[in-house]
């Protein structure tokens, strides 16, 4: 899968991490390999505008989903993008902060969009159980990232000693 990720705001140092942890997850939810997302990293006010313009919601959130499709479309050709997703640095790094790492709240807003962009929503309390799941996958996908940059660094480091 086919991953852009775009940092308006120039602060996101996890652009390859990401784009690693959100192709496990596509491959996992069965997204189509030959498929393509996009990531939009902004801040606050930007994702408030939108937020109000497409939604009616004042203030910021931390995730919008824009599907290329509905399920329920009728003659709409089937593209390989799945749409785009567009997440609040600002507001992940304070629901992230003293939990887990930034970027971790990222992948795991990016999964939880995922699901959006695949049809799924979560109208009520037994439509959340996809949701928890690919968010505790997000984030279990994530520390794996995590663990295996450090032990390529370990080997490294030693194979150089």
């Amino acid at each position: 899968m086919w991953i852009e990720v775009l940092d308006e705001t120039g602060r996101f140092r996890r652009r390859e991490r990401l784009r690693e942890v959100v192709a496990r997850v596509a491959r996992a939810v069965g997204c189509p390999a030959g498929g393509s997302l996009t990531i939009v990293l902004a801040d606050d006010a930007t994702i408030a505008e939108r937020n109000a313009r497409d939604r009616g919601v004042a203030g910021p959130t931390d995730v919008l989903a824009y599907p290329t499709a509905e399920p329920d479309d009728v003659g709409v050709p089937r593209v390989p993008h799945l749409g785009d997703v567009w997440i609040s640095l600002d507001t992940a790094a304070r629901q992230a902060r003293g939990q887990r790492p930034t970027w971790h709240e990222v992948s795991v807003l990016a999964a939880h969009a995922l699901l959006h962009l695949r049809g799924f929503d979560h109208g009520d309390a037994a439509a959340w159980a996809p949701f928890e799941a690919v968010q505790d996958l997000a984030e279990t996908e994530a520390k794996a990232v995590d663990q295996g940059r450090s032990l390529r660094a370990l080997l490294a480091a030693r194979s150089t000693a």
